[in-house]
């Protein structure tokens, strides 16, 4: 049977996040310029920069959906590999080749620096990526805390539904959504990374005590915990298999997820956008490095899943809660947090799982509404107005940013209520939420490494159309059904009409269209036969592979399909 979520438990859950709210707004203040609402005036302590990093990236897929991908049958610790390699050798090169690039001169984003100096068309292009990835990622995260939601407050949902016939999932993720959005509009970039590192906090000792209590419910405690994961071969934490399809192998780790995190901390608006809030290179580079201890929390998340497979072996799931997991496996934690944790407890990991969530739904709204507005709005309010730095267009921008926040709120809540149908695709949301991010950070990777290598001397004329076939390029090697070979042939099409009615000007460009055609036939190769045949059937590359395949298209094409520059400044709008 599953037990109750009480009074007790809701005083708990406001009560922390009201007091998470009131700090952070304290801490914050009250921004009076755009500088302010998504720089911070930059002048955070390298730490809290640090903490956010870590509360956004840990999210609660990780917080929920990691202990059931050790809990569950053939699980282990392989996934630690990612994070102790990839991340740490991405943060390497984010701290001593990122930062420095970015520090040349104030900027709001990555993309501002990409479009410097490859042109704005690359800057447009970037942040329209970074917003699809962005929006992709982060659904996948809220869909989560909504299906944890679903677990622990049934009762509450199913009041809901029955009074305003909102379904349960769409009231989770409506709640979800509301609170982030206060949160954002409260104080821009500041009150979202104070928030974090408060949040940071919460979802730690959510996993504290989610651990204390299953070891405490285990006949012979920490040391039967570890003999029976053990046994059952859950300690398992090196593989070195060479199987591409293996998504937690020491090569995917060392070279597909190194390659995906450096494109995710470094060139992704939602991690990026916190190193431009330290007060110079030296304090990012201390904040993304100091990052690294988040590794603690994701162990910590896994070691739960160790203690909740050893609770469950002496205490067997049955009733209402095994027909919930067998649903949905992702569901686990929550079963368990409704089953074992006394009043009270429940209110501190449901607030964790809460937090979680919020730290990075605030965190994406802040980076979407940033991006938007430096790369959309300001651009075309120049045009109309001239110059915008007085005092009434700052608060213009101000409340124009307010807007966009709501509106890729809203837009995130509708996409994570989609999500539910690709869920099944993947063994884990923890795997769905990652998968997703890689359909963009190879491009968008690809696009700083053609900004930073001036001796290439190119413009961005030929990234604006490698970056869209790369992310296609992904989504081939992601989807090989029939409507997956229609959706590939037609935006060939498309690109290929396009390119010859405002690119094509004769015998100088034989040579790019040359290579436009086979790009587009690597990709439509990619979609018809790009599987490797498993036991069951076709199988596809594991996702940590999307990203280096996405950056090379990205990269190699955004070159082959550019104008050469006269000089090493690249100065020619895209």
């Amino acid at each position: 049977m599953l037990g109750g979520f009480g009074l007790v438990d809701w005083i708990v859950v406001f009560g922390l996040l009201a007091l998470t709210t009131l700090v952070a707004h304290r801490a914050s203040g009250k921004p009076a310029t755009i500088r302010d609402y998504f720089l911070a005036g930059r002048k955070l302590p390298w730490y809290a920069v640090s903490a956010s990093i870590v509360a956004t990236e840990i999210s609660a897929v990780t917080f929920v959906s990691l202990p059931f991908v050790v809990f569950k049958e053939g699980g282990d610790l392989t996934y630690l590999q990612l994070g102790v390699f990839g991340a740490l050798v991405a943060r390497l090169i984010v701290a001593f080749v990122l930062v420095p690039a970015y520090y040349e001169r104030e900027i709001f984003s990555p993309y501002d620096y990409m479009g410097e100096r490859l042109g704005p068309g690359v800057k447009r292009v970037t942040t329209v990526l970074f917003s699809i990835g962005g929006v992709l990622a982060q659904s996948c995260r809220v869909y989560l805390t909504a299906v944890v939601l679903q677990v622990i407050l049934a009762d509450e949902l199913a009041w809901v539904a029955a009074h305003t016939g909102i379904g349960p999932l769409a009231a989770s993720v409506i709640a979800i959504g509301v609170v982030a959005v206060l949160w954002t509009w409260m104080g821009g970039i500041a009150t979202v990374v104070w928030t974090d590192a408060i949040l940071f906090l919460v979802f730690l000792a959510g996993l504290g005590i989610a651990f204390t209590t299953a070891v405490r419910g285990v006949d012979g405690g920490l040391g039967e915990v570890f003999s029976a994961a053990s046994e059952a071969r859950k300690l398992r934490f090196f593989d070195f298999s060479t199987d591409p399809t293996k998504a937690y192998t020491m090569w995917a780790a060392l070279i597909g997820a190194s390659w995906m995190m450096t494109g995710i901390y470094g060139t992704d608006q939602l991690m990026a956008q916190r190193m431009f809030c330290c007060k110079g290179p030296r304090e990012a580079k201390r904040a993304i490095l100091g990052s690294y201890v988040g590794l603690v929390v994701t162990v910590f998340a896994a070691f739960v899943g160790l203690g909740l497979f050893a609770y469950y072996g002496q205490h067997p799931l049955e009733g209402e809660a095994l027909a919930l997991y067998e649903e949905k496996g992702d569901r686990i934690f929550p079963i368990f947090t409704l089953q074992a944790l006394p009043v009270g407890l429940k209110g501190v990991v449901l607030s964790g799982v809460f937090a979680a969530a919020i730290s990075s739904l605030d965190s994406i709204l802040a980076a979407l509404s940033q991006a938007t507005l430096s790369s959309v709005y300001l651009p075309l309010r120049r045009k109309v107005v001239g110059e915008t730095s007085s005092d009434a267009e700052e608060r213009r921008s101000l409340v124009v940013s307010r807007v966009f926040v709501l509106v890729f709120g809203v837009l995130l809540c509708a996409v994570a209520i989609g999500v539910e149908s690709l869920h099944e695709r993947y063994p884990s949301i923890l795997d769905l939420a990652l998968a997703m991010a890689t359909y963009t950070a190879g491009a968008l990777l690809a696009g700083f490494l053609l900004a930073f290598f001036k001796s290439l001397r190119v413009d961005g004329s030929g990234y604006v159309w490698s970056a869209p076939i790369s992310v296609l390029g992904v989504f081939a090697v992601v989807w090989h059904t029939g409507w997956a070979r229609w959706t590939v042939g037609l935006f060939a099409l498309v690109v290929v009409v396009l390119w010859f009615a405002r690119r094509f000007r004769g015998a100088r460009d034989l040579v790019p269209t040359a290579a436009l055609f086979t790009v587009l036939a690597l990709v439509w190769g990619l979609c018809t036969r790009g599987t490797f045949e498993g036991a069951d059937g076709p199988v596809n590359l594991a996702w940590p592979w999307n990203v280096p395949i996405g950056c090379g298209i990205a990269f190699v094409w955004g070159i082959l399909l550019a104008r050469r520059t006269p000089t090493t400044e690249s100065t020619h709008h895209a």
